[in-house]
């Protein structure tokens, strides 16, 4: 059970962000370190650490620098930071130059105008050019991950049309982003919508990653990996335990809003034969240490059950 070389699959590990910043307390940053240390133990190449989101807005980051300075580094690992705005590439730059920064941030856009004014506080336009400003801000000193969220379906505008995530992502690409997450964010993806969107994107933008973010708000987040695996996607978002959704101070969306869960994703491509590139007895031992700092049992079936019969 050690670690692939070259894995199959490529899974960001959520837990530390998206998780987070849907917990009504926040968590203390020794705490933090640690579950970001198990998370690295257990060969996740990708981490999503934190968020440079303005304190007052998501207290769960007040303590964005003092993470990523602390966390135990790792060869090959790249830790992502979200960036809502200018400021926050500011911050991340600062954070960068002094040698703790992030590898990666995440610069958003919503596929909604009423999701945009309602988690963003802005218009799609003027988000679009703050985007392309944070971009050029960024240069190269990160590898830039696009986030197009309520791709699948908005709990105030209702459905979304695949054309218009597309063409988003498009637009993504003309300002040099190869990279970006297709996000699920109030869970209304079905298998058939999935397939259709992702192998639409292989097909209309083929230079940009697109990376798999499915919340199991309706159960359907683990069938939309399969299909969006079928479709060819090859990078996904996952949180351990499935915890996760909108900040804990936005309300949007109704009943359970986590995130598919990591160790039941897991589980699923290793029986299938899909190569993680995980050590499956760490990544219990971290969705143990979870469950422990946040003090109750989490989500995910395969903390209750163990493994199945893997490949």
């Amino acid at each position: 059970m050690g670690f692939a070389v070259n894995p199959a699959v490529v899974i960001c590990e959520c837990f530390a962000r998206d998780g987070l910043q849907h917990e009504p307390l926040a968590m203390p940053t020794r705490a933090k370190i640690e579950i970001i240390d198990a998370i690295t133990d257990a060969g996740f190449s990708r981490i999503e650490a934190t968020s440079y989101s303005h304190p007052a807005q998501v207290p769960a980051f007040v303590d964005t620098s003092d993470v990523l300075k602390g966390i135990g580094r790792r060869e090959g690992v790249s830790y992502k930071a979200t960036c809502p705005n200018q400021k926050a590439v500011e911050r991340a730059l600062t954070d960068r130059a002094a040698g703790y920064g992030a590898e990666e941030i995440s610069l958003l856009v919503s596929a909604t105008q009423a999701h945009t004014e309602r988690n963003l506080r802005t218009t799609r336009e003027r988000q679009w050019r703050n985007v392309a400003e944070m971009a050029t801000l960024a240069g190269e000193q990160f590898r830039l991950i696009g986030v197009v969220s309520m791709a699948f379906g908005c709990y105030f505008e209702g459905r979304v049309d695949q054309a218009s995530v597309v063409e988003d992502i498009a637009h993504f690409a003309s300002i040099g982003v190869r990279h970006v997450t297709v996000g699920d964010t109030t869970g209304h993806g079905t298998p058939s919508s999935v397939r259709r969107l992702f192998e639409r994107i292989g097909r209309d933008v083929p230079q940009v990653t697109a990376i798999a973010h499915f919340h199991d708000t309706r159960g359907t987040a683990l069938a939309n990996c399969v299909a969006a695996y079928e479709a060819g996607c090859r990078w996904f978002d996952s949180a351990l335990g499935g915890v996760g959704g909108h900040p804990a101070q936005i309300q949007y969306g109704e009943g359970y809003t986590g995130n598919v869960a990591t160790e039941d994703l897991v589980n699923l491509f290793e029986a299938e034969g899909i190569d993680t590139g995980l050590n499956l007895d760490r990544l219990i031992q971290a969705s143990q240490l979870c469950e422990k700092v946040l003090g109750r049992p989490l989500q995910s079936r395969v903390a209750r059950a163990g493994y199945g019969f893997l490949n």
